[in-house]
Parts: structure tokens; C-alpha cells; sequence
């Protein structure tokens, strides 16, 4: 980048030491072992039950400044996760087939790329506080399954990005990135009491997410069966990004079913009664 302000990202988001020689080695970088991540999953699956005991609500006037602040802290996160990702697709990676979307194999788990799956992959946990304020709100329909799901299932798949060096998961990482910014930001603006107009957009862009990722992924395996390399990297990691991906589309696929297609039924309903 020739700006100054290309430079400085640059420098701070790729290129500078703790980014640039970052390695995924488990055990030793934090939260990396299989214990810490069975341990995380079956305590956040165990608070849900919390909403099976009759507790009191907390007030909305005292839970909204701590909701508001998470998520515009992710909402932040996920705008530097996006830049990162995107600034070593463009500047670091040579080559866009064999450094984003077919890692070659025995690719190992270091460099930019992996320290931007590795800050995705915290951050899954952060977002395990989001379940935490419905239960404190006592707010039980907003705690679907595609909720509990989702969030309990994407640090399974995160991890499996890190050691496999799952081949693809940079593009899955930007896109899905992008998607939290609008996501959390979304949710950030309710909280403080705006309610933005494009609430559709969020399912809107997560639908399209996954249907673009099915569509890369039919070029990663092209790569794979068609390489003299010796195909991709992380295959297996693959398989279960690609089932997960799919369980997740037919799910918003369904939400997005029942949440706009009948607010259309009840206005034409409307309409013609009055």
C-alpha cells in the first residue's frame, strides 16, 4: 500500500513480529488444548439450563450498558478480525490458491493467516457472554436452538481451522468476519434504543455467506482432486466445516421462513381487512 494509513495497518496488522511469527502449537498457546475446549463447551451447554430454574430477571435498565458494550466490543473485534484477514490475503499471500484456498499439505499453522483464525477463535468465546445476558433477562424465546448450536459448535470448528490447517478457512474467516460487523453493530444500535431498518439484512447476508462458501469450496475441491501436489490440506477438517455449514443453512434458511415470510402473510392479511 502506498498510503501512510495502508502502511500503518499494515505494519500493525501483518508484518509486525507477534502477527508475523505467530505458530499454533498445542499445548502451549493459550486455549489450545482439546481439554480446554471439551471443558468450555460443556460449561456454556451447562449454563443454559440455568433458564430451567425459576431465578428472578435482571432489570433491562442494568443489563443494557453491559449488552451494548459487548457488542460493540465484537462488533470492533470483528472489523479488525476483517482488515487483518483481508490485508494478508492482499499483501502476504503470493499465491491465492495455495496460501488461502488450497494449502499445500503438511502446510504448518503459522503466519498472519493462523493468527487471525487464532483471535476468531477466542472470540468465539467471548460470544458465549451473548447467551449469558438472555439467560440473565430471562428472555427464554430468544434462546432457539440455532442459537445454543451455533455458538457452541463454531469453536469446534475454529479449532479444527488451527490443527488441521484446514485449506479455505481464510475466505470463510473474512466473510465471516464481515458479517459479525454488520451483526453486532445491528445489535449494538437496538441497545441503545435505534432501531436500524435493515434487520433482514443480517439473515440475508449469513444465507448468502454460506451459499458462498459451498461455491468456493466446489473450486478448493477442484484444486484438490486436480493437483499434482498431492491435493489440499485438511481435508477431513474440511468435511465437518462443510456438514456444520449446511446444518447452519438449512437453519436460517428455516428462521428466515417463518420470521419474514409470515410478517408478509399477517400485512397482506391486514391490508385486505382494512
Amino acid at each position: 500500500m502506498e498510503n501512510p494509513i495502508g502502511r500503518i495497518l499494515e505494519h500493525w496488522l501483518v508484518y509486525h513480529p507477534n502477527i508475523l511469527n505467530f505458530t499454533w502449537n498445542p499445548p502451549h498457546t493459550p486455549a489450545s488444548s482439546l481439554l480446554f475446549l471439551s471443558l468450555s463447551i460443556a460449561s456454556y451447554l451447562s449454563l443454559t439450563l440455568l433458564l430451567l430454574f425459576p431465578l428472578p430477571p435482571i432489570p433491562p435498565h442494568f443489563l443494557k450498558p453491559f449488552t451494548a458494550l459487548h457488542n460493540l466490543i465484537l462488533s470492533i473485534l470483528s472489523l479488525i478480525m476483517a482488515i487483518g484477514t483481508s490485508l494478508t490475503i492482499l499483501t502476504h499471500t503470493p499465491n491465492l490458491r495455495s496460501t488461502t484456498i488450497c494449502f499445500p499439505p503438511h502446510t504448518p499453522p503459522n503466519g498472519p493467516l493462523f493468527f487471525w483464525a487464532y483471535i476468531f477463535y477466542l472470540s468465539k468465546y467471548l460470544e458465549f457472554i451473548d447467551t449469558l445476558f438472555i439467560i440473565l433477562s430471562r428472555s427464554i424465546k430468544r434462546l432457539s436452538f440455532l442459537h445454543v448450536y451455533h455458538h457452541s459448535t463454531v469453536p469446534v470448528m475454529c479449532y479444527l481451522w488451527l490443527n488441521s490447517s484446514q485449506s479455505l478457512f481464510p475466505i470463510a474467516l473474512l466473510t465471516n468476519s464481515s458479517v459479525h460487523v454488520i451483526m453486532y453493530s445491528y445489535y449494538f444500535l437496538t441497545t441503545v434504543g435505534i432501531r436500524p431498518p435493515w434487520k433482514r439484512v443480517v439473515t440475508d447476508c449469513q444465507i448468502v455467506q454460506f451459499v458462498f462458501s459451498f461455491a468456493v469450496s466446489g473450486l478448493m475441491l477442484y484444486y484438490h482432486f486436480g493437483s499434482d501436489g498431492g491435493g489440499c490440506c485438511g481435508m477431513k477438517a474440511w468435511c465437518f466445516n462443510a456438514v456444520f455449514n449446511a446444518s447452519l443453512l438449512a437453519l436460517f434458511l428455516d428462521f428466515h421462513l417463518k420470521s419474514y415470510a409470515n410478517s408478509k402473510n399477517k400485512k397482506r392479511t391486514t391490508d385486505k381487512d382494512s
